[in-house]
Parts: C-alpha cells; sequence; structure tokens
C-alpha cells in the first residue's frame, strides 16, 4: 500500500510541476491582453511559484499542517543549497548589486516569517500580514530599480507585451484555457501530494519531516532544473532571479495564502524551530559566501550541496 501511495506521490509533484508551468507560461500572455497592470501582474509573476502555493492552501485545508509549514521550510532551504549550488558548480553566479540588494532583503522577509511560525500557528491574521509584505517587497524593488523586479518569470512580461504590441494572432482564449487547465492540474496534483503524505503516515510529527524533506525538495525541484539548464547556457541572472523571488515568496505569499485558507497549527511547534533557523541560515550563507569576492563559484556551489544532506540528516534525526 505504501508503494502505492508513494507513487501517487510522484503523480501529484508531476501534476504540480506541469500545472504550474503553463501556469506562468500563459498568465503574462493572458494578462497583457487583458489590460491587467503592470504592478499586478509583478505580484503575480515574482517568485511565482504556484507549486508551493498548490501544496500549501491544500495541506492547509485538508488539516495537515506540518506538511505546509514544512513545504515552505525545506522548499527555501533546497532552493538555496541545491538550485544555487548546482548552478555555481556549472558557472560563476554573479551578485551584482540589485542581485545582493534583493537578497538583503529576502532575509528581513524569512525572519518575519519564522516568528510567525515559531509557535507552530500562523493564523489569518499573520497570513494577510505576510501576504501584504509580499507586495511591499515587490513595491520597493521596482522603487529602488525603477523597473518591475526581474524575479521569477516577469521576464516573460517583456516578450507577451511584444507580441501583443506586434499584433501577434495567439488567441487570448486559448492562454486562458490552458491557465484554467494548469490552475486544475495544479490543484488535483497537490490534493494526491498531501493526501499520498497523509496515508504514508498518519502522525504529525512524520508528515512534519516529510513536508520539510521530500514534499520541500519535489516542489523545489523545479529551481533546480533550471538552474542547471540556466548555467549551462551561460545565463545566471536567471538562477538567481529565480532563487531569490522564490524564498521571499514562499515566505511571505505561499505562507500567507495557507493560513488565510485556514490558519495553521502545529502541535510540536519545536519540530519547526531548527529547521526555521537553518532556512534562515542557509540564505545568510549564500549572502555571506557571495559577498566575499561578488560571486558564487564551483567551491561554493560544492560547500551548499554538502550543506544540503547535513539539512535532511539533522530534520530526519532530531
Amino acid at each position: 500500500m505504501t508503494v502505492i501511495w508513494l507513487v501517487a506521490f510522484v503523480a501529484g509533484v508531476a501534476m504540480i510541476v506541469w500545472g504550474a508551468e503553463a501556469f506562468a507560461e500563459h498568465l503574462g500572455a493572458a494578462a497583457v491582453r487583458l489590460g491587467v497592470s503592470s504592478f499586478a501582474l509583478a505580484l503575480l509573476l515574482a517568485g511565482a511559484e504556484p507549486e508551493e502555493l498548490a501544496t500549501v492552501v491544500t495541506a492547509a485545508l485538508r488539516g495537515a499542517p506540518g506538511i505546509g509549514l514544512g513545504d515552505v521550510i525545506g522548499a527555501n532551504v533546497a532552493i538555496c543549497l541545491v538550485a544555487l549550488g548546482v548552478g555555481a558548480w556549472i558557472a560563476p553566479l554573479h551578485f551584482r548589486r540589485p542581485v545582493m540588494r534583493t537578497a538583503l532583503l529576502s532575509l528581513p522577509l524569512g525572519a518575519i516569517a519564522a516568528w510567525f511560525a515559531w509557535d507552530g500557528r500562523v493564523g489569518r491574521a499573520e497570513g494577510g500580514v505576510l501576504v501584504v509584505l509580499y507586495a511591499v517587497f515587490v513595491a520597493a524593488i521596482w522603487w529602488l530599480e525603477r523597473a518591475p523586479p526581474a524575479l521569477g518569470e516577469v521576464g516573460e512580461l517583456a516578450e507577451a507585451r511584444a507580441s501583443a504590441a506586434s499584433g501577434g494572432r495567439r488567441s487570448v482564449g486559448r492562454d486562458l484555457l490552458v491557465l484554467l487547465a494548469g490552475v486544475v492540474a495544479m490543484a488535483a496534483g497537490a490534493t494526491l501530494l498531501v493526501a499520498a503524505v497523509q496515508q504514508i503516515s498518519g502522525v504529525d510529527s512524520t508528515q512534519t519531516r516529510l513536508g520539510l524533506t521530500l514534499v520541500g525538495f519535489a516542489t523545489g525541484f523545479e529551481l533546480v532544473v533550471l538552474a542547471w539548464s540556466a548555467a549551462r547556457r551561460g545565463i545566471a541572472d536567471t538562477v538567481l532571479a529565480g532563487v531569490l523571488g522564490s524564498y521571499a515568496y514562499n515566505g511571505t505569499m505561499t505562507l500567507g495564502a495557507g493560513a488565510l485558507a485556514r490558519p495553521l497549527v502545529l502541535r510540536a511547534p519545536a519540530l519547526l524551530h531548527l529547521p526555521l533557523l537553518l532556512m534562515l541560515g542557509a540564505l545568510a550563507l549564500v549572502v555571506t559566501l557571495a559577498a566575499r569576492r561578488g560571486r558564487l563559484a564551483r567551491a561554493e556551489g560544492v560547500l551548499l550541496l554538502t550543506a544540503y544532506p547535513l539539512f535532511v540528516l539533522l530534520v530526519l534525526t532530531r
């Protein structure tokens, strides 16, 4: 029976990833053609991690707060250590001033998320604050850079606007249809994923550990693949934009949306204390390593990749 639910888990992840890709790829094009404001698009696409969002909201609605909270923390650790580690292993990741500024802005957002989750309870009021903080984060980067933040899928907006301006024949109806299909796939995949974890173990502590490791890595794996392909093609900025945008997005919008759907209340909050500190430590480690020479090179990539198994070991043996 466990094998069946493991297969269901993998199927759920596949559905979420496909749905997230379809959602992000077609949202910008549809919204541009429908005249949605640039700021609204930046809020939707900067970070753009609907995999985690769908999983955390579903976990909250199904009464599995450990999976939801664990996914936010575990995904952020995985993208900092594994995605950036893989990218730096392949090609140097240069932390130019705007990149470092975004990383430094993301750290206090992570700290606020950790503060809210420290007692194992993130209510609707905290959820609302986190969502507002995400909007402030996007607005702050926009104001500092005098341009929409180059995070997540925002880079695709220029292509969508150019296509719309040139009178491209791409149908908004088709984009909306694929958007809907993506949302349905994410919802169904997240439900299947969370149900599979609940069936594998009905114990809250085990679900939390699985959320921190298996679920967090699975939902963040898309960024690992992005890091691999982007670094090989010499577009390291894409890796950094994806990771930093996602880190901020997960700690604010994803966690906030989950709490707004249903307050996240964990019976054993002590299980989250070390992982929350490690989540903050993962980004702090990245910033510290990058600050030395203004980049992450192969040596730093190896260090980051080595740190991830240690995180998993600490989570599973506590």
